[in-house]
């Protein structure tokens, strides 16, 4: 590809160019499990949270790589692993590292086509998953993947199929087959820094899904720099594991936290993320902005002298925040209000999240900056970090004691950011994936002849390194006026409001933006009640003239900081969650904004047909 050269200027002051040591993840996890601590990992069960040691794991690897010799499977071979987060899944990774065969993660809330997709194109022979559920799903999309020959399945199932296989059974046929420790050492450590270690699909916002290969380099000088950065977790740590492990932003993660001999808690459903966050009560977890949308807004559904309260308290912890991290002092008058605010707000908003959390990251997409100074306010520190799958993922990552919200903080250890002439984010260092799986083309598209990797996201770096992300350039939009808009920060900003789930701003080739808006519709419904507003459904309570005028005064009351041209003149309600059945999400939940536009067309139209009310109508380009 044509390289788009960046100016000396437009390159991040101080750019890291420390030399990481080479190494691979099968080094990391045998130095891990070395330690032999009783604690490794921990996993719910009816009886409660159970704890799994160094070397109950490490047979269970040592036992999956035998099976995985008997039957045949050798370097280089890909094999499946659908499954929610749950120890078996990170045996099952290692196990495959081991043997020097490539891990392919496949999201639990995938469709039967698209894992047959994944697993076909991957050219996949075996497949473990973990329960009833995908089982049937996969056996649903077998019939599209000659190639898979065996499904292995972690719970205790039941099937008529021959080619389906228990864990236990799998695991008891490795430890027939065991060979000895140091045969098994010395083949773990052929694994080469430059080896493949894994394919992970992209979740395809614009496209069919493409298998990046990460090799143990890639990984490896990732968790190292960013061990270096920010995650220096140690014996008195604990880890909350909920993002998919399919994800590489928790895999990641998880591999840093076990090669730092910290236990690791998994959580399978996000629906127990809350109990799971009482009941274990880590110190460290990551997640996607979503979750820290949502508890925002739940702590802002409160009512009466109690909403009062909380508002205050907001604005306390903001402009607490606001001064602690330009590193001004907060005066008298509002240490005083600080500490009040705590004892009466803050301290309930840390003992729900446990009660010992040092610190949140977040990664996957933009967090809205009043969000993360609020909660840095009230004692919940919150990470915003960058990177993409093609990047290992990190890039960038808020420290800290250098922490600055807005922004996803300066680049980890050995990589280079520059910004080229379009605005485009360009990465260079040792985390940049070796291509595209099968798709030379792709590939070239990506990396330029001079190694730069394109991200595809706009953004900028200010004079002291912290890289700003503004949009994704694909999804800049362009109005028949000629005006550009970003659409990320106007959508970050109506989702501040507690009546807006989601928002998705459109108009590219259209004569003026409107904004697509899903309702929090438990709290819609509440307001409409106090109202006294009749619900009946869904579709009825958005076409109320009453409550679309609640949800255009929620949206336009947060964007008034942005220029005329970009705020929308039209705010179009939408009956239901995006979902991924619907094709509206990606299975990392990044809103597809095709699959949306088409399912709404008909909405679309008839919206832009309209003319424009009296309070969206000034200023139509």
């Amino acid at each position: 590809m044509t390289t788009t050269k960046p100016a000396a200027a437009e390159r991040a002051p101080g750019a890291p160019s420390a030399t990481l040591p080479s190494g691979t993840l099968v080094d990391l996890f045998l130095a891990a499990v070395d330690h032999d601590k009783p604690c490794a990992q921990m996993h719910r069960t009816d009886a409660g949270w159970q704890s799994i040691s160094h070397a109950a794991l490490y047979g269970n690897v040592r036992a999956i790589a035998a099976a995985l010799r008997s039957y045949g499977f050798a370097r280089g071979d890909r094999i499946a692993l659908l499954a929610e987060n749950r120890p078996e899944w990170a045996w099952c990774d290692y196990a495959f590292l081991c043997s020097g065969i490539l891990t392919v993660p496949v999201y639990p809330t995938l469709p039967a086509n698209q894992v047959a997709f994944i697993v076909r194109h991957a050219g996949c022979r075996l497949l473990f998953v973990s329960t009833q559920a995908q089982l049937e799903k996969v056996l649903e999309a077998k019939r599209e993947i000659p190639e898979l020959e065996r499904v292995v399945v972690f719970d205790d199932v039941t099937s008529t199929d021959p080619s389906v296989m228990k864990l236990s059974a799998f695991l008891e046929h490795g430890n027939a087959h065991l060979p000895p420790e140091a045969e098994f050492r010395a083949e773990a450590k052929k694994a080469k820094p430059e080896d493949v270690a894994t394919l992970i699909y992209t979740s395809g916002t614009t496209g069919e899904p493409k298998g990046v290969m990460l090799t143990h380099e890639n990984l490896h000088s990732n968790i190292v720099a960013s061990t270096r950065h920010v995650l220096d977790t140690g014996k008195d740590d604990l880890a909350l594991s909920f993002l998919p492990l399919s994800h590489v932003f928790q895999r990641m993660v998880d591999y840093l936290i076990f090669a730092n001999v910290t236990p690791i808690a998994y959580v399978p459903l996000i629906d127990n993320v809350a109990s799971a966050l009482q009941e274990v009560k880590p110190t460290i977890a990551v997640a996607v902005p979503r979750v820290y949308e949502k508890l925002y807004a739940k702590i802002l559904d409160a009512k009466g002298t109690k909403r009062k309260l909380v508002l205050w308290a907001r604005q306390v912890a903001l402009d607490w925040a606001q001064l602690t991290l330009d590193g001004e002092t907060p005066g008298l008058a509002l240490r005083m209000q600080h500490g009040i605010a705590d004892r009466l707000v803050y301290t309930k908003v840390r003992a729900k999240l446990g009660g010992r959390l040092r610190f949140f990251v977040s990664g996957g997409a933009p967090l809205a900056p009043q969000i993360a100074q609020f909660f840095y306010g009230a004692g919940v520190l919150i990470l915003e970090g960058y990177g993409l799958t093609e990047t290992s993922p990190v890039t960038n990552v808020n420290q800290p004691k250098a922490m600055r919200p807005g922004t996803v903080g300066r680049a980890i250890p050995g990589t280079e950011i520059v910004i080229a002439a379009d605005g485009e984010i360009l990465v260079r260092g040792p985390q940049v994936m070796k291509g595209y799986y099968k798709n030379e083309e792709a590939t070239r598209a990506a990396i330029d002849e001079d190694g730069w990797f394109h991200t595809g996201d706009i953004g900028a770096i200010d004079a002291d390194g912290f890289l700003r992300i503004t949009d994704r350039k694909k999804d800049l939009l362009v109005t028949a006026g000629g005006k550009n808009i970003a659409p990320q920060p106007l959508q970050n900003a109506a989702k501040l409001s507690r009546f807006v789930m989601e928002a998705l701003l459109i108009g590219d080739r259209r004569p003026y933006p409107m904004m697509l808006v899903v309702p929090n519709f438990g709290m819609l419904e509440k307001w409409a009640g106090e109202q006294g507003i009749a619900f009946s459904d869904r579709d009825a309570f958005i076409a109320d003239r009453r409550v679309r005028a609640k949800l255009e005064e929620e949206v336009d009351g947060r964007l008034t900081a942005f220029a005329h041209y970009e705020v929308p003149k039209k705010v179009l309600p939408l009956p239901r969650e995006f979902s991924i059945e619907r094709g509206e999400l990606t299975p990392k939940l990044s809103i597809k904004r095709r699959a949306v536009e088409e399912n709404y067309s008909a909405e679309i139209e008839a919206a832009y047909a309209e003319p424009a009310p009296g309070a969206h109508n000034t200023g139509v380009l």
